[in-house]
């Protein structure tokens, strides 16, 4: 049986461009990491969630939200304030 065509994308390398394009995001991606592991302890936790636990989750929602809005600022993007 014959192994499927590869397209030449497939190998590709990432661009430098690539690269910056993720470095920019990663603040964002840390952020959402921790956001993640936060909302993980609080579902899977066997006791009560104690209120360092719940701290710990807003901090975390803020982190994303702040990362997200500093990524937008960045790329040029209008950033909506809520009031």
């Amino acid at each position: 049986m014959a192994e499927p065509q590869r397209h030449p994308e497939e190998f590709r390398e990432p661009s430098a461009t690539d690269l910056a394009a993720i470095e920019q995001e990663m603040p964002l991606i840390e952020a959402e990491v921790m956001l993640l592991d936060a909302q993980i302890t609080l579902l899977f936790s066997d006791a009560v969630p104690s209120e360092m636990d719940w701290q710990r989750l807003r901090r975390a929602q803020r982190r994303v939200l702040r990362e997200a809005r500093a990524l937008l600022a960045v790329r040029g993007a209008p950033v909506r304030r809520v009031a």
